[in-house]
């Protein structure tokens, strides 16, 4: 395989120029020499290579750091594949956690939407409500294993009186 030029390349590893430029800029490939004859630089068939290969990982999930660590130890010739496999272990516990995180914020979404309404004045509406009381009361970061607290069941308001609506909400709160 000849060498290509950054668009070539780019196309090839199916990543954009600036992607490349960027990947350079960031020490994760390096930017071929400007050639005498003032031609246009190229990449070798290793570099596109290594283009990939950062595609690749990034579609993993992992992040630049984490792959000049994997580059790193893929250049060192006493590297074990345990410490790759240490990598991607860790990885995919990140990636659980997300998942595991994203299923509890479904729940609390799923609480809220059930026992809201759908209809009527915004004054009414409970998932307002509750975001409101979240933000004045925080519950903790959506981290763990406990579900984020439902919402709680609302009535719809009815407000005859302005002055009375207002002071029971301040007895409530």
């Amino acid at each position: 395989m000849k060498d290509l030029t950054i668009g070539e390349a780019a196309r090839q590893a199916g990543v954009g120029v600036e992607t490349i430029r960027f990947y350079e800029r960031r020490g994760l490939i390096e930017q071929p020499l400007k050639p005498r004859d003032s031609g246009f630089r190229t990449y070798s068939p290793d570099q596109l290579k290594r283009i990939k290969f950062i595609r690749e990982a990034q579609r993993l999930g992992f992040s630049l750091k984490e792959i000049q660590e994997l580059l790193a130890l893929r250049a060192d010739p006493h590297a074990d594949c345990s410490m790759v496999q240490q990598q991607a272990v860790a990885k995919l516990a990140e990636v659980h956690g997300k998942i595991d995180q994203l299923h509890r914020i479904g729940s609390a979404l799923e609480a809220l939407i059930a026992v809201c309404p759908g209809s009527g004045s915004l004054q009414a509406c409970s998932i307002l409500d509750a975001l409101a009381e979240r933000g004045e009361n925080p519950v903790p970061r959506i981290e763990g294993d406990e579900p984020l607290p439902s919402a709680p069941l609302k009535r719809s308001r009815q407000r005859p009186d302005r002055n009375r609506a207002s002071n029971k909400r301040r007895r409530s709160v």
